[in-house]
């Protein structure tokens, strides 16, 4: 039955079905007669209602002040059921935030950190097993991921790095000449763009942009798939996360990266190259007939290795918190921003390690 309510000398009577389905219609209007009602003092009659659930029984309460009416008549169940209402809080309490703690802060820091290693030690492992099994089953290899992989982190990347590889060289080729200028060491600065760009600064480059773009593209893409539950779907048709959407991204990064920090060393030299012969005056063909004598092969070696280091450590940053975003956007914006922060600590701590392991290495000794 439809509510109503029905106001006469101080006194309001009630009738019909008070639910939420029944009162949405006329909401608006209820709720302003209620008001009226309630401003005037009275008696309520509550004993015609028919059925009363919480949404009605809250409405109520509010149009009474939080306070039982001087006279009311009502059966004893809904009396029950508006007991229940006004024994609920006015407003929830508001928890103190706790004061800021350093100690406490710290360990948390920590705690995260170490939680953090644990998740990738189980993925490296589940990458390992995986790896084993479709070594024993070739056919179920995800190449047509893998190929897709490849061309998004790899050759989509190409002109970006080009650019900012060509600016690099000219930058360092520039800045490096006016200070050989003064000690008429001119000639060396061939050893300078060699081995800084091919040794450390191609491949550290190269790494801080692709963990910026490909990287977190990676952690977008599988958080993405949580927040649709596409992991959670692979997972019910028996198809394995790792396999599928892991190990692709990996190997393919691992694959890419070395080639595109050749690429970028590659045109970074001929930036420097260029600024040598407008700062210099040398020539490109002193300079290519200088790089082989004056920079070791082996530093190209140290620079394709640290590329395929540095692939392996992005990916594997960003798989990991890929698959820890949570189903809501918040979760989804901060496990990216982590993963481009860990991804780029990652890699200049393990170029420290390079440097320190093979710091006898491709170093020419006069």
């Amino acid at each position: 039955m439809t509510p109503q309510l029905q106001m006469s000398e101080g006194r309001a009577a009630l009738s019909g079905d008070w639910t939420l389905a029944a009162l949405l219609p006329q909401l608006d209007h209820l709720r302003r007669q209620l008001e009226q009602a309630g401003a005037a003092p009275g008696a309520w009659d509550l004993s015609q209602l028919e059925r009363l659930d919480s949404a009605a029984a809250v409405l109520l309460w509010r149009s009474w002040g939080h306070a039982w009416p001087t006279e009311l008549t009502i059966l004893p169940l809904h009396r029950r059921i508006l007991a229940r209402v006004a024994e609920l809080p006015t407003a929830l309490p508001v928890a103190a935030s706790p004061p800021f703690n350093p100690l406490t802060a710290l360990g948390g820091q920590v705690l995260r950190f170490f939680d953090n290693a644990r998740g990738m030690v189980i993925l490296f492992g589940r990458i390992w097993l995986d790896l084993a099994y479709l070594a024993r089953h070739p056919g179920e290899f995800p190449w047509r991921e893998l190929s897709a992989n490849i061309y998004k982190s790899g050759a989509q990347a190409l002109p970006v790095a080009a650019l900012v590889g060509f600016l690099i060289g000219v930058t360092l080729s520039y800045l490096s000449a006016l200070q050989l200028q003064s000690f008429g060491a001119d000639i060396f600065i061939v050893n300078i763009l060699g081995i800084s760009i091919i040794r450390e600064l191609g491949p550290v480059l190269v790494a801080v942009l692709v963990a910026g773009r490909s990287g977190s593209a990676m952690t977008a893409q599988i958080g993405v798939m949580r927040v649709t539950e596409e992991i959670d779907a692979l997972a019910t048709m028996g198809v394995s996360r790792s396999q599928r959407v892991v190990l692709p991204k990996i190997i393919g990064l691992t694959v890419a990266m070395p080639l595109v920090v050749l690429w970028t060393s590659a045109v970074a030299l001929f930036g420097g190259m260029l600024a040598a012969l407008a700062q210099l005056d040398l020539s490109l063909a002193y300079f290519i007939e200088s790089l082989p004598r004056t920079v070791p092969v082996a530093n190209l070696y140290i620079g394709l290795g640290k590329g395929v280091v540095f692939g392996f450590v992005i990916a594997l940053v960003a798989c990991h918190f890929g698959l820890r975003v949570r189903p809501d956007t918040e979760s989804l914006s901060s496990n990216t921003t982590r993963a481009v922060v860990t991804a780029i600590t990652s890699v200049i701590l393990a170029d420290a390690l390079f440097a320190v392991f093979t710091r006898h290495i491709g170093v020419p000794t006069l």
